[in-house]
């Protein structure tokens, strides 16, 4: 019998989320106003800790009214070439309502550093947050930053013992969990992808520790590719000693999948903080 194989794929438009959103180019702008009202609006912010000493190595970090109930992470996307922090202060809205405080870091971006550094970073800057706040840390990130929190609690994780047993859930939005197929897009002429480091940055081909619990998140309306992506994870890491979840939520596209974070009482902000 043959077996007739599928054309190649055009992988650039497989990760083109803006091209297949409408007005999206107008996005970022409000993103940014949004975060920066919810800021001056809000008390109980410090912002630009420092968990390093390259320029981008800063969180920021919003403290409910009362004690904290725990940590709350968020970590951006951007494909690790765009965006920082001050885009997103405004998706702390809803876990703090639930009296938990937030933290929100940055990360050097490509091409000045290589994805695993940027895991790195972020192992640092969880374990810097984790000295602000006691209790259970939960962990959410978009896009790149589904990636990036996804690396954190895999086996070769350079967080901290003592932090890393303090995850008690992970949810990865709309997170990229096999980097190969981006070797060949014309981002990698950025990004410098080889495929030593694609399969060492991949979460779905490492294995977690022991006793995790994941999410994937990603929205019904979203590109087929970042749809598989959530799908592989969990399909991967089952039966790995890890409780995994697979929400296809709605007709959400890749950025209204987001919006819902900054309501209290939403199903994407109980997965994140595990209520």
């Amino acid at each position: 019998m043959t077996t007739q194989l599928p054309p190649s794929r055009d992988w650039d438009d497989a990760f083109n989320n803006m091209g297949h959103v409408a007005g999206s180019e107008k996005l970022p702008g409000q993103w940014q106003a949004e975060a920066t009202a919810y800021r001056d609006a809000t008390q109980g912010w410090t912002c630009d800790i420092a968990y390093g000493d390259a320029p981008r190595e800063r969180l920021d970090l919003l403290r409910p009214d009362g004690p904290a109930r725990g940590l709350a992470i968020f970590i951006h996307g951007g494909f690790w070439m765009r965006l920082d922090k001050s885009y997103w202060s405004h998706l702390a809205e809803g876990a703090r309502a639930n009296g938990w405080a937030v933290a929100i870091p940055s990360y050097t971006l490509a091409p000045e550093a290589r994805i695993s550094e940027m895991t790195r970073q972020m192992a640092r800057a969880v374990a810097r947050a984790a000295t602000e706040i006691d209790g259970p840390i939960r962990l959410a990130g978009h896009s790149a930053g589904g990636h990036l929190v996804t690396r954190l609690i895999c086996g070769d994780s350079t967080l901290p013992s003592e932090v890393l047993g303090r995850i008690t859930g992970v949810t990865s939005i709309s997170g990229l969990h096999d980097l190969r197929p981006l070797m060949h897009t014309a981002m990698n002429d950025t990004l410098h992808l080889d495929p030593i480091e694609a399969a060492a940055e991949s979460a779905a081909l490492q294995t977690p520790h022991p006793g995790q619990h994941l999410t994937c998140w990603v929205g019904g309306g979203e590109r087929p590719e970042f749809i598989r992506q959530s799908q592989l994870l969990a399909l991967m890491w089952d039966g790995l000693d890890t409780d995994c979840r697979l929400e296809i939520d709605g007709d959400h596209n890749h950025f209204t999948v987001l919006e819902d974070l900054r309501r209290p009482d939403s199903p994407i902000t109980r997965a994140w903080l595990g209520t």
